[in-house]
């Protein structure tokens, strides 16, 4: 079964606490046991002492024989004088161990016989039994030992002093245990929350939950540790945010290159087919002229559709070739300062004939707007838009160019009259050879390369363009750049 930290703390605090209160209560009550014995010791040595010395002094005329038999015909008084002077119940033994006088409370009743004959021999020896001390000293004259005095001592001061120090150590220990525990509870908890802080912080790790780890504030070894989560946690999710940047960088570097497999695979196809068109009319016509090469009316055909098939082809492969530099290589643009009103005025200027021709007008209306773009760029996108505006645009339509300033860059929008551009082409119009009308493409020599070509340019310059959703009949094309 698992076990918290915090169980295995209390578990392990209780049992040092128990373990360290009860030796030391263990210790104490054996010192005092100790010392009481001592004392106890030491006070009857000094009372055998005492009666050694009375009864030498009492009797010290008398030789060794006659203090003998004095001792058994008088031993009974000497017993009972020491008594008075003691204050200590005494029984005095010849010795061989008789008694020749006594005034013991306790005398049949106790078994005293393994205790005298070891003190007969010259030794002090005593036995515990309840709460009185048997005591037996041999007493002696000038010329050795003559008997054994013995002391009954009542221990019961001694007895109640050391259960009283003892119910006192267990009332103090349980005391001191049940405090310290409390105490050292309080002070572990705290250690063990921080564990338990330190235990989430690594679990939010685990499961990826990298943006709740807060360090926490201590000046020690958990502090550090808990930096050291932290700071492990940052980067962790600094390698993981830079791999899943990384992944998507290759996931989108996956995606552009079937893009642009299917694209070159779309642009092989469309320019196969926009080459093979005009070199079909002009084989055509060369096979008619050999096959009929009197026909002055064949030859005059062959001669306008040639040059208009020769014209769109050469178009065609110069289109082809500047998309391809555009898309290939990242030509150096020329920056300048460049207000948008001057160059658009100018390319309208240019237009003006060919307007004209179409019988379409021309209307312009401007303001000054500085930007940062490439002169010869611009004039290629509002040349080719402009251009578009005119070709695809109905007779006595009209070609309007405004523009107007909102959050720091420049609008700039070319509209016409003409049939418009359905919503779902109005996307595809900026892919290479995509065109809305195939006949009226044609017609007019269209490849649809242009706005291919402006988007690429556009884009170069930090410019947007799409096709504008208007109310109106027509379409206008918006073109963005940041002013300067």
């Amino acid at each position: 079964m698992k076990m918290s930290i915090r169980t295995k703390f209390s578990i392990f605090l209780a049992m040092l606490l128990l373990l360290t209160v009860s030796m030391l209560s263990i210790l104490m009550l054996h010192g005092i046991e100790k010392n009481q014995r001592k004392e106890q010791e030491s006070y009857l040595a000094q009372q055998a002492k005492t009666a050694n010395i009375y009864i030498r002094e009492l009797y010290h005329s008398k030789d060794y024989k006659e203090l003998k038999e004095f001792l058994q015909s008088n031993g009974e008084n000497i017993a009972k004088q020491l008594d008075s002077m003691i204050s200590m119940n005494i029984a005095v033994y010849d010795i061989s161990g008789k008694e020749i006088g006594n005034s013991l409370l306790f005398s049949s009743e106790r078994d005293t016989e393994d205790i005298l004959s070891y003190a007969l021999k010259d030794n002090i020896a005593y036995q515990v039994i309840g709460d009185t001390m048997d005591y037996m000293s041999p007493l002696y004259d000038s010329e050795g030992q003559i008997g054994v005095i013995r002391f009954q001592y009542s221990l019961k001061k001694y007895i109640d002093f050391y259960n009283e120090i003892r119910r006192l150590f267990i009332i103090i220990g349980v005391t001191v245990f049940i405090l310290s525990f409390l105490g050292a509870y309080l002070y572990f908890h705290k250690f063990v929350k921080v564990i338990l802080m330190l235990k989430s912080d690594v679990d939010k790790i685990r499961t990826g939950n990298y943006d709740f780890i807060v360090p926490i504030e201590r000046n020690d070894e958990i502090g550090e540790l808990s930096k050291g989560i932290y700071y492990m946690n940052n980067q962790i999710k600094k390698s993981i945010y830079e791999m899943e940047e990384e992944q998507k960088k290759l996931r989108l570097a996956v995606e552009k290159l079937k893009k642009l497999e299917k694209q070159q695979k779309t642009f092989i196809g469309n320019i196969t087919h926009e080459f093979k068109t005009p070199l079909t009319v002009i084989k055509a016509y060369i096979d008619l002229l050999n096959m009929y090469e009197d026909d002055p009316k064949l030859i005059k055909d062959a001669k306008t559709n040639i040059g208009k098939e020769t014209s769109r082809l050469y178009e065609l492969v110069d289109k082809v070739l500047y998309l391809s530099s555009l898309e290939k290589y990242d030509f150096q643009l020329q920056q300048e300062k460049i207000d948008i009103k001057d160059v658009i005025e100018d390319i309208s200027e240019r237009m003006k004939g060919k307007a004209q021709k179409f019988n379409i007008h021309l209307e312009e209306k401007l303001i000054e707007a500085v930007i940062l773009g490439d002169k010869e760029s611009l004039i290629h996108i509002f040349v080719n838009l402009i251009d578009n505006g005119i070709k695809y645009n109905i007779p006595e339509g009209k070609v309007i160019i405004t523009n107007y300033i909102e959050k720091e860059r420049v609008y700039i929008e070319v509209s016409d009259t003409g049939k418009g551009i359905p919503k779902e082409d109005r996307e595809k119009v900026f892919d290479s050879f995509y065109t809305v009308d195939k006949n009226r493409s044609k017609e007019h020599g269209g490849t649809g390369l242009g706005l291919a070509i402006v988007k690429e340019l556009v884009e170069k310059q930090r410019g947007t363009i799409f096709i504008k959703d208007t109310k109106q009949e027509g379409t206008t094309v918006s073109v963005s750049f940041p002013l300067s």
